[in-house]
């Protein structure tokens, strides 16, 4: 092996493959845990269905105040979301695939040409009928001023937030490269995740046909977990910055000293 090769397998590429419970220590609720969004309100996931949303103003009406309610635009990014950031900072090669919509990896420091957001974005909105975009914050604004189920400002069509619910395909270029960092990787770190909502969860299964080591964590059992060569139940915020500082220190590069 000469020394380039040598350099490359000392610079593991590690891709993390982040669920709703990543961000569940910024005060955003997950969905399927046991505080769960649709455990409480089972009707809810109406409101993150396209039929439904497209065919009932009542369940738009109920998705804007329930994103007024919920606050994305205002969570911040916790400790996970900037360990993460910190490892990109070691000059590590790194990736993030995430199924959040929230917007907070990059907030947290990731650069963003570095994820990949499968689910869409909820820091954006998008007309059903002439695809124009933009920002959340301005249809939000248009709720508080009393509209409660704003429409396209361009054609009057029906607006919903860029991000993919239920009923519809993920953006078939971003999986397309998901699925190329999934087969490439050395690492693949499972977080937040319940790896039961494809395609997303397939990309452990290339991940894994590809040879990468898998570490799984999460609170509660995935499917994944008897492949997996780690499974890590302890609470995100103190085990995904350990492993993080782990997997750097096994590649022989320090801990950035201007982590927080």
């Amino acid at each position: 092996m000469n020394a380039a090769a040598n350099a490359a397998a000392a610079r593991p590429l590690v891709a993390v493959l982040s669920g709703a419970g990543l961000s569940t220590d910024s005060g955003l609720r997950d969905y399927r845990g046991p505080q769960g969004l649709w455990r409480d309100d089972p009707t809810a996931q109406r409101m993150v269905t396209i039929a439904d949303y497209l065919a009932d103003p009542e369940v738009r009406r109920r998705a804007w105040r329930m994103r007024l309610e919920t606050g994305v635009l205002d969570a911040q990014p916790n400790v996970a979301h900037r360990a993460l950031a910190a490892y990109e900072r070691t000059g590590l090669p790194i990736r993030v695939l995430t199924q959040n919509v929230d917007g907070l990896h990059q907030l947290g420091g990731v650069s963003p040409r570095k994820v990949l957001e499968l689910h869409g974005t909820a820091r954006r909105v998008q007309c059903v009928r002439c695809k124009v975009r933009g920002a959340m914050a301005d249809a939000l604004a248009r709720v508080r001023a009393g509209e409660a189920d704003p429409p396209c400002p361009a054609c009057g069509g029906v607006l919903k937030p860029a991000t993919v619910l239920f009923g519809e395909h993920l953006d078939p270029q971003v999986l397309g490269q998901a699925r190329v960092v999934a087969a490439a990787c050395d690492v693949l770190l499972a977080v937040g995740t319940t790896l039961q909502v494809h395609p997303a969860a397939g990309l452990v299964d290339i991940a894994l046909a590809g040879g990468a080591r898998v570490i799984v964590v999460n609170a509660d059992p995935t499917p994944y977990d008897d492949p997996a060569a780690e499974v890590v139940r302890e609470p995100i915020g103190t085990s995904v910055p350990a492993l993080l500082r782990r997997l750097a220190l096994e590649a022989g590069v320090a801990w950035p000293s201007d982590d927080v």
